[in-house]
């Protein structure tokens, strides 16, 4: 079974709109655990809008699943994952102003940077990811650079589901088989929801773990979350 690692970034941006502590990130964060999530996924950025670098502490101390940590590795974060040492830290390759992840990394032009990152933090015990879109070349180029794992950026796949769901899933099919042949683990990421996640799992040859956060949230809204979080469990089947 995919495992399921909530993004608990939109509780953070939730809580910070009006201060204080509510909604209580650390309890939010148990209890989606509680509900069956096998992971916690944060993202915080250097201007800590929504996940503030405390939480990331924080967060350690509680998670009993998995905790990982997103984000660009500027010396800032790499301080911050080395200091924490949460299971898994998947590197995405955002700019200062992103409102969102919106690509992967190349490989290939970065690889000697993402390889000494990723020896840093190997080093440390920590399991590595790279964010990578669709593309077996980003994959044997992340082979290089000692990363356990990669993440699909799947924006693209998301996009063009309702369209036609069989050609925006050819690209990651063929991604993963790349992946699997050269022994990376995979996980998945980004614009995902209860409308395309069941197709996407079925189909991706070795698919670990998936990361949600805007979509999960935004259904539990309407839903309730220990619902919604129960639903993709049962669509990750």
């Amino acid at each position: 079974m995919t495992k399921l690692s909530v993004n608990v970034n939109k509780i953070a941006t939730l809580r910070n709109a009006r201060g204080g502590n509510v909604p209580n990130l650390l309890q939010v964060s148990a209890d989606i655990e509680r509900f069956g999530a096998q992971g916690i996924t944060i993202h915080p950025r250097p201007d800590e809008r929504h996940i503030r670098y405390q939480d990331a502490r924080d967060l350690k101390k509680i998670v009993t699943t998995e905790l990982n940590i997103e984000g660009n590795p500027n010396p800032k974060f790499v301080d911050l994952v080395l200091e924490v040492k949460p299971d898994q830290v998947t590197l995405v390759p955002d700019a200062v102003d992103a409102i969102t992840s919106n690509a992967g990394w190349d490989t290939l032009k970065h690889g000697v940077f993402l390889k000494e990152v990723i020896a840093e933090f190997k080093n440390a015990g920590i399991r590595t990811s790279i964010f990578v879109d669709p593309d077996p070349k980003m994959v044997a180029g992340a082979k290089e650079t000692g990363t356990d794992r990669i993440e699909l950026y799947t924006e693209s796949y998301a996009t063009a589901y309702f369209t036609d769901k069989e050609k925006a899933i050819l690209p990651f099919v063929d991604t993963a088989k790349k992946a699997n042949e050269l022994d990376l683990g995979i996980n998945a990421g980004h614009d995902l929801s209860l409308d395309n996640i069941q197709y996407f799992a079925q189909n991706i040859p070795g698919l670990l773990e998936v990361s949600i956060g805007h979509a999960l949230i935004c259904e539990s809204i309407y839903l309730g979350l220990e619902n919604v979080v129960n639903m993709y469990l049962n669509k990750l089947k």
